[in-house]
């Protein structure tokens, strides 16, 4: 088990409720992503922004970007905390580390990357750093952890493809429609970080139950009971919709490997084609009473392959 940071502050401390589980019978990825942005309020505090988040903020931290790893599931009742870190701070951006972690045991539970913009609250325009700000980040700088390190995805600077054109040419799956509530917006009006994730979720069985159906078909032994999870994640959020206005949610099948399967998904704006934002993720079919993950065989390789979408990407 890799040694946890001694000297990280604490930035979040709970537990799992058993509504925030899914299916699965685990805290499904929009919790994990809540409670990452929970933390975020911590941080800023720790650098000098102890009012980022408050309805009278006048500058505030926006999610650009995150990156996640899941490692180890977390069922209703368990207890967990958070710690973080500064990795690195440009002129108005910064990315930071956290580690989500089981309280009882000390296994890391799932890793966060996130890409902060320190921008003005409710324009959302980006703008420097204070030098307080920047002395105090300084007292927080940390390494990534091996742990919290991208394995499978690319975390390089993104320029995105998406389009509803290129969503139809590569007849992307549309897995949801909607506009938000209020209730899923932020003191600033704009769309929860959560949000992305957990309307992904909302509708990713219409995609992946089939391709799941393959692997499993395919697997030795068949496995009775089928699910998913996800082991990696890189969000994306070029711009955040707020209350009332519109998304549309448009996935696909990247490939497969012998274990995982790539996905992609579009948020978009069905009016005026605008990107909120992209994510891609790797993904596993899982065997619910074995726990544990199945295994791509030969001609469930094929048949995946058969459906992916060449040349999607963020």
């Amino acid at each position: 088990m890799e040694r946890l940071p001694e000297t990280w502050p604490e930035i979040w401390r709970g537990g799992v409720n058993t509504w925030e589980c899914d299916e699965m019978g685990h805290m499904n990825v929009r919790f994990y992503v809540a409670k990452a942005v929970e933390g975020l309020s911590s941080l800023a505090a720790l650098i000098g922004l102890p009012e980022a988040f408050c309805a009278d903020a006048t500058s505030t931290l926006l999610v650009r970007e995150q990156h996640i790893r899941f490692h180890r599931e977390a069922h209703a009742g368990a207890a967990l905390h958070m710690v973080g870190g500064v990795v690195e701070l440009g002129e108005s951006q910064a990315r930071l580390v956290q580690l989500l972690v089981h309280s009882n045991s000390g296994e890391i539970c799932a890793t966060f990357q996130t890409l902060v913009v320190h921008a003005t609250a409710r324009e959302g325009l980006a703008f420097p750093w204070s030098s307080r700000t920047r002395r105090m980040a300084e007292a927080l700088v940390v390494e990534i952890p091996e742990k919290a390190r991208a394995r499978s995805l690319d975390l390089s600077p993104v320029t995105s493809i998406a389009s509803p054109a290129l969503a139809d040419e590569l007849d992307l799956m549309r897995i949801g429609l909607g506009a938000l509530s209020p209730q899923e917006c932020d003191t600033f009006g704009r769309m929860r970080p959560e949000l992305f994730i957990g309307r992904v979720s909302d509708g990713i069985g219409r995609l992946v139950l089939p391709l799941r159906a393959v692997v499993a078909e395919n697997a030795p032994g068949k496995p009775a009971r089928t699910g998913g999870a996800v082991l990696e994640y890189r969000l994306v959020q070029f711009d955040w919709p707020r209350a009332g206005e519109r998304f549309e949610l448009r996935s696909g099948l990247i490939g497969a490997d012998t274990r995982t399967m790539r996905l992609a998904h579009w948020m978009l704006e069905p009016g005026t084609g605008k990107v909120w934002g992209t994510s891609e993720a790797v993904a596993v079919t899982f065997d619910l009473d074995a726990r544990k993950v199945v295994p791509i065989e030969g001609p469930a390789h094929a048949a995946l392959m058969a459906q992916a979408k060449a040349g999607l990407a963020l």
